[in-house]
This record gives structure tokens, C-alpha cells and sequence, in this order.
């Protein structure tokens, strides 16, 4: 069944049935030839009886009767008849001895009787040799239609013409006919097969061989026909596939290492709402994700604050952007929708989801910084704007008032100073701008002065401030003296304003490493109320202030913390912050250099 579906067994079925067709159209031909230019056996029948009449009609006019049937013999010899004559006695007058057949052979007595009375018999007879006559018995009159006795019988007979063999003979030849038709017709399916399928058997193979990712196969061109037209056609087809499949790979390979390379995360969805194509970072972002608790859950694979994006933006069929918090973390969401040409217009969309926590802090840092410098500024301009009209109103009368009125002034003024320096300093330093003059400083020398310098103004607050440097010498290598004193000025300053009254300060140095280097840790430990745990992020953020509350003045800026840890990570040095509500805080700067 499978060998006439094909290609070759159509062929063969063809030609076959055109090789038969052939045949039966001339078997019909040749049998109407046969019907109508040969002698059935009715005709011969017929026209040996109309032979027979005739000769015994001329039977009596010839008086030389055995010369007559001699003669008559010798002209039927050549249709392979022959005549026997009988007397009224019925004895034979006359016969045929070329055949060596006699009267008896066909009629008995009494048929040449019944023929003697007027009754035509018809005959059949075959011979020991296995030939067929057929053999008429007429009566032989003197006059035609005479009503006189017949004078005797004329018996003419004839080899019935063999029609059987000529049909076995054309039965045998058609049925050679068939046999050759069926040998050349399977030859040239065979040969076709050869010439036409096997290219054609290549090519599919060819194309069997695309589909499963051998785009570098190629098929010879065997011939310039048109299957060599189709061959040339199918390589050149394979080729301009191979380079589009290795430009497609190659833009793939891009696009991937793209992808990867992108920090933003990048997750295509497709129309069901779920991710079909990830990069690392999206694949991340998606894991962790999924592993939170939602209020419901999104469509498909994607969590819920994604599947509502996801959902705007293809019933909108348009971009949409938006931020999403997750936990502490701030993302930047644009989904766009990926058109294609189907009815409904849309196949899906793409998300890219950047994290902007670090953006967003920043903002908010710079709207709290703009609020905080206002703020800070607009305190003391106030004030030096109020007691300035009170001095110009002469609300004060007495010199102490004016005295005491330009005091505050100058405080003011003071404070704004320091607030400008401040900042000017802290530009520089996130700048690079700021100039360090570094060089080799004891660390005993150092924090001996500064202790000195805050011994008396702990003690106006009513707080002792203990130091303890070991005795070993320990030194920096490279430091700068001034900016370093700033360092400590700022943290002893905050300690000591957010210290109770009786507590201790402790400034402190000890040896340590660094990154797998020589260090020196220094502490600067209060025992004042403490920052509470969700400050401490934020302490070293410029003008930030935790508990504004517990502090015991209200000169501070705001920006000390921010210039010590620039100042220390110009050193390569680290600060840090711990600190627990009720007991105290302890900042610790660890700087390298120790000898």
C-alpha cells in the first residue's frame, strides 16, 4: 500500500493502465476486424449450402460426369472442400480422393435417403487428424423445380474454418502483449524512479535534514532538467536559510548577552500572563517575588503588583509605568505590549523592573536636605532679622538689652557660619576637591589634645570624659592631623550634648587590622539614651536627626556625621555606629597605619 502511494508506484500504475488501455482499445479493434472481414461459422454453413445447390444444379447439364467432378474437385481443392456424387441407387459415381474422405464419413444411409427425396442434410465430421468438416447433401434434379425424382445426391463438404485457433491465437498474443507491457512499463518505473524519484527521494531527505536543524546540507544537480532547476532552487533556498539562521543565532546570542548584561530586570510575558523569556536578574526578581504573601494572586506566573500592570497594559494596549514597593525595596515598573498581526492585536508584553530604592532614598535625601537647609537657615535669619528690627525700633533700653540683643546676633550668625562652612566642606569632600595634607601623626599626641580641649567643656555639662590609649606607641602613616582633630570634634561634640548629666564619655584607641592590615581603632562611647534601631541607617545621611527630643541643644547642623565619614573614607578608613536605647552609642573609626 505504501509502495502505490508513492511516487514510483503512481508511475507504474500510470503506465500500466495506459499499456492496458492500449491493449483492450486494439482487441476491440481487432476483433471487429475479425467480425466483420472474416467467415463465421454460420457464413460457412450458408455458403456451402449455397455451393452445394449450385453444383447439383449444374450436375445434370454436364454428360461427362466424372470429369465435371474432377474438375469441380480441383477448383474446390483450393478451399479445402470437396464433392461426392451418388446415383438414385445411392451409389457413389464420384468422389474426392485427394482427402481420402468418402460419404460415409458424413451422412448415414439413411440421411442420402432422405437427401434422394428432396431433404437437404447438414453434416458435421471430424477426421481421425483431428480436422473439422462440415458437409451439405442436396438433392440432384434434372430441371430446377422439376417435380420429377432426384437423380441422385450431391454431397459437398469443407474444412470448417479454425476461428477457435485464431482467437487462442490472438488470446496468446495479447496476453504476450500484457506480459511485455508490464516488463517495459515496470522498466521505465523503475527507470523514471532512477531519474526522476531518486532526486526528488534527495531532496525530501534534503529537506528532512533542515527540519531538524542541518541548515548546511546541500543536494548535487544530477540533471538541467527541471528537477535539476528544482535541486538548484532547494540549495540556494538552504543556503539563504543557513545565513538567516546564523543571523538570527547571532542577534539571539546579542540580544542574550544583552539580557544578561542588563542590571534592570527584563521578563517577557506572553497573553496568558505567563513569563516565557527571563533574564538572570528577572528570574531573581520573579523568585523572590513569588515567595512573598500577596492579598490575591496574580495571573498566570506573574505576582500580584506585576499581573495588575500586566493587565492595564492589555486592556489599554498601550505602555504603562509605575512604581511598585516591595517590602523595603522601590522598583520602577514599565510594561509594553508586544503587537503582532493576529485579529486581537496583542501576543503579550514586556516588563523591565529597575530597582530605584537607592534612587528614591536619593530624592528623598535631597528633598529632606532642601527642607533641613531652609529650615536651618531660615532659624537664625529670623532671629537675626527680629533682633535686628528690635535694635532699629529701640525696643531695648537699656545697654545690657542692646549688649545681650547683639549677642544673640553674633550667636546666630556664628551658627549660620558654621552651618555655610559645613556644607562647603562637605560639598568639597563628595567633590574630590577637598585638600588633605597628609603625613606621619602619633595617635597618643593626638587624642591627648583633644581630650584636653573637651575635658573643660564636659565638665560645664556636668560629664566626665575618660581616655585610654595603650602604653605601646602607635602611629599613622599617612594622616591629616587637622581634619582627623575635626573627626573627633564632631563625635566628642554629639556625645557629650547627648550624654545626662553624671554619665561618662570614654575616647579610646587600640591596635586592630584592616583588611588583613595594620590598624588603629578608635571608640568614641557615650552613656547617653541611645539611637532607636530604625535610625541607624540613617545617622551618617546629611541633616538627619533621630530623636531631635533628647538632644541637649539645638546648635547642631545636622552635617557632623556626614563630614566624619568623609573624612575617614578619604583615610581608607571605616566608621561605624552601634548603639542600644537606655545604655549608650558607641562610634568606631578603625584607620590603617599602625607601627
Amino acid at each position: 500500500m505504501k509502495f502505490l502511494k508513492s511516487v514510483v508506484g503512481k508511475l507504474w500504475m500510470t503506465i500500466i493502465g495506459l499499456v492496458a488501455l492500449v491493449l483492450l482499445i486494439n482487441s476491440l479493434l481487432l476483433s471487429r476486424f475479425i467480425d466483420t472481414n472474416l467467415i463465421s461459422p454460420k457464413d460457412q454453413e450458408r455458403t456451402l449450402q449455397e455451393m452445394a445447390r449450385k453444383i447439383s444444379a449444374e450436375i445434370p447439364r454436364h454428360r461427362e460426369l466424372p470429369y465435371y467432378v474432377v474438375l469441380v474437385n480441383e477448383i474446390l481443392g483450393a478451399q479445402e472442400a470437396g464433392l461426392i456424387v451418388y446415383d438414385a441407387s445411392l451409389n457413389p459415381v464420384q468422389q474426392d480422393t485427394q482427402a481420402g474422405l468418402e460419404g460415409s464419413n458424413f451422412f448415414g444411409e439413411k440421411e442420402l435417403r432422405d437427401a434422394l427425396v428432396g431433404l437437404e442434410q447438414f453434416s458435421q465430421y471430424e477426421a481421425p487428424d483431428g480436422k473439422e468438416y462440415l458437409a451439405y447433401a442436396v438433392p440432384i434434379r434434372e430441371t430446377a423445380g422439376s417435380a420429377a425424382p432426384p437423380e441422385g445426391v450431391a454431397v459437398v463438404y469443407q474444412k470448417k474454418i479454425a476461428l477457435n485457433y485464431i482467437q487462442q491465437y490472438y488470446t496468446k498474443l495479447f496476453a504476450i502483449a500484457v506480459v511485455i507491457g508490464f516488463l517495459l512499463t515496470t522498466f521505465f518505473a523503475f527507470f523514471l524512479s532512477t531519474r526522476i524519484t531518486q532526486p526528488l527521494l534527495r531532496l525530501k531527505r534534503g529537506a528532512d535534514a533542515i527540519t531538524k536543524g542541518e541548515y548546511s546540507i546541500r543536494q548535487p544537480v544530477s540533471s538541467e532538467d527541471e528537477i535539476g532547476e528544482l535541486t538548484k532552487a532547494f540549495n540556494l533556498m538552504a543556503e539563504r536559510l543557513e545565513l538567516t539562521i546564523q543571523d538570527l543565532r547571532h542577534e539571539k546570542e546579542n540580544l542574550s548577552g544583552i539580557l544578561r548584561s542588563m542590571a534592570d530586570a527584563v521578563v517577557t510575558v506572553g497573553a496568558d500572563g505567563r513569563p516565557i523569556l527571563t533574564n538572570p536578574h528577572g528570574e531573581e526578581v520573579l523568585r523572590t517575588w513569588r515567595s512573598l504573601d500577596w492579598e490575591s494572586d496574580g495571573k498566570g506566573g506573574l505576582p500580584e503588583p506585576l499581573a495588575a500592570l500586566f493587565e492595564q497594559a492589555m486592556t489599554e494596549q498601550k505602555e504603562v509605568t509605575d512604581k511598585v514597593h516591595v517590602l523595603s525595596s522601590v522598583w520602577s515598573v514599565v510594561i509594553a505590549p508586544l503587537y503582532s498581526n493576529e485579529p486581537d492585536g496583542v501576543r503579550g508584553a514586556v516588563a523591565v523592573l529597575r530597582d530605584v530604592t537607592e534612587e528614591h532614598r536619593l530624592d528623598k535625601l535631597r528633598k529632606d536636605f532642601v527642607a533641613n537647609v531652609s529650615h536651618e537657615l531660615r532659624t537664625p535669619i529670623s532671629m537675626l532679622q527680629g533682633y535686628s528690627e528690635a535694635l532699629l525700633d529701640d525696643i531695648a533700653d537699656s545697654p545690657e538689652e542692646r549688649k545681650q540683643i547683639a549677642q544673640i546676633i553674633y550667636d546666630e550668625s556664628l551658627r549660620m557660619g558654621r552651618l555655610v562652612q559645613d556644607l562647603l566642606d562637605l560639598a568639597r569632600m563628595e567633590a574630590g576637591h577637598m585638600e588633605f595634607k597628609f603625613d606621619r601623626l602619633q595617635v597618643a599626641k593626638l587624642l591627648e589634645r583633644i581630650h584636653r580641649k573637651f575635658a573643660v567643656y564636659g565638665k560645664d555639662n556636668q560629664v566626665r570624659l575618660q581616655l585610654e590609649v595603650p602604653d605601646e606607641p602607635m602611629s599613622l602613616e599617612r594622616a591629616d592631623e587637622d581634619r582627623l582633630e575635626q573627626v573627633f570634634t564632631n563625635l566628642l561634640d554629639n556625645a557629650i550634648r547627648h550624654t545626662p548629666e553624671g554619665k561618662t564619655i570614654r575616647l579610646s584607641a587600640s591596635p586592630a587590622t584592616l583588611n588583613g592590615v595594620p590598624a588603629v581603632r578608635f571608640e568614641v562611647a557615650d552613656e547617653g539614651h541611645g539611637i532607636p534601631p530604625e535610625d541607624l541607617p540613617f545617622v551618617f545621611e546629611r541633616f538627619y536627626k533621630a530623636d531631635k527630643a533628647r538632644t541637649r541643644g539645638s546648635s547642631g547642623t545636622g552635617l557632623g556625621l556626614s563630614i566624619v565619614k568623609n573624612i575617614v573614607e578619604s583615610h581608607g578608613g571605616t566608621v561605624s555606629v552601634s548603639s542600644t536605647p537606655s545604655v549608650g552609642t558607641t562610634f568606631t573609626v578603625i584607620l590603617p597605619g599602625r607601627t
